[in-house]
């Protein structure tokens, strides 16, 4: 079979082509030859991160790989059947483990045992999916497909120390996987704010909660702090937790060196601000998560099925182009007013060959 060929620098061109090609390598069986890796980075090709994704692939999936090299910006992997299991993968720096698991997560959800994968690394890092996002908002998505996935935080993990430990308990669908809409976010439940230190001063979550409390108008009980080890640190994230009936909203603001704790608090406001703000039921994120599940239920059940967004970021959209890649279906979206609407739908004759 002639591995798909994937252009690593097309779209955004970061890490997220590769982790999407490998997830769905596994699911499809089909081989991929992957060129110009992270090609729109600083520092193009494999870094460690991204080698840790693709040996957990291999590991998940027996698979054949070439190229697995720290730099390489060129890699072929060739999957054979994937394996449920019990598995250990560990990034060995503040590189996120979350983007470990996003790779393998999607293969294991379709195997036909459950499976339990232990991870360390980054648990909260700018630029991937946090803990908490998962649990919160990627988790319960994937319940109402008829995933179960379970997390467990064993230990933060923040840049630049890393160190984290996540446990994740995968229960594939019992009847196969359910596309579903999600177009509404329903009436909303709570919203509060959580700031996470670890190593540092707590007079930096108090500026910051008061900061996020003045501008959002939340309340002293919707302003929480949460103290780590201090082996845990330094770190510091700042997060605000948006509850509605059928989908939550996890958006992260991270502490830096040089960084006061009023703009932490001011970046995180604007983008709580710009969910209240749309009508979409899916933040930016979120939408990019989600596509590859649900194009895999479509996929499989040969039902058509639509969210909204607050945004379709280049991210996503790069995303849809990797995903049509590998799976006989079509994204269409329709931007309109302060949301966008994005369409999975199966095609109905087999895509011409590129």
């Amino acid at each position: 079979m002639n591995p798909i060929q994937i252009d690593g620098s097309t779209g955004e061109g970061g890490g997220q082509i590769l982790r999407s090609a490998l997830a769905l390598s596994m699911c499809t069986g089909q081989p991929i030859a992957v060129t110009r890796i992270r090609a729109k980075r600083p520092k193009p090709g494999l870094m460690r991160q991204h080698l840790t994704c693709v040996s957990a692939a291999a590991a998940v999936s027996g698979a054949k790989v070439e190229g697995a090299e720290p730099g390489s910006q060129d890699l072929v992997f060739a999957p054979g059947p994937v394996r449920a299991g019990s598995y250990s993968f560990n990034v060995g720096t503040a590189g996120s483990c979350t983007l470990v698991l996003q790779t393998v997560l999607p293969a294991l959800m379709l195997a036909p045992e459950p499976s339990h994968v232990s991870l360390g690394g980054g648990t909260h890092n700018p630029m991937a999916p946090p803990f908490h996002f998962l649990e919160r908002c990627f988790a319960p998505l994937l319940q109402r497909l008829g995933v179960e996935l379970g997390l467990e935080l064993r230990r933060h993990g923040f840049y630049p120390a890393g160190g984290g430990e996540i446990e994740a308990h995968i229960r594939p669908a019992a009847g196969g996987l359910a596309p579903f809409d999600v177009l509404e976010r329903g009436p909303a439940v709570e919203s509060y704010a959580e700031c996470l230190l670890a190593a540092v001063p707590h007079a930096v979550a108090e500026r910051e909660l008061s900061t996020l409390g003045r501008l959002l108008g939340w309340q002293a009980e919707q302003l929480r702090t949460k103290g780590l080890p201090q082996h845990e640190g330094p770190g510091n994230a700042l997060m605000a937790t948006l509850a509605h009936e059928h989908v939550t909203e996890v958006a992260t603001s991270f502490g830096e060196k040089r960084i006061g704790a009023e703009q932490v608090a001011k970046a995180l406001v604007r983008e709580v601000k710009a969910y209240q703000s749309s009508e979409g039921a899916l933040g930016p994120h979120l939408a990019d998560q989600w596509m590859l599940p649900l194009a895999l239920a479509v996929s499989a059940k040969g039902e058509g099925a639509s969210f909204t967004c607050t945004e379709l970021t280049e991210h996503a959209t790069t995303n849809i182009g990797v995903i049509e890649q590998f799976l006989p279906v079509k994204f269409a979206v329709e931007r309109g007013g302060s949301a966008c609407r994005v369409t999975c739908a199966r095609l109905t004759s087999p895509r011409s060959a590129p």
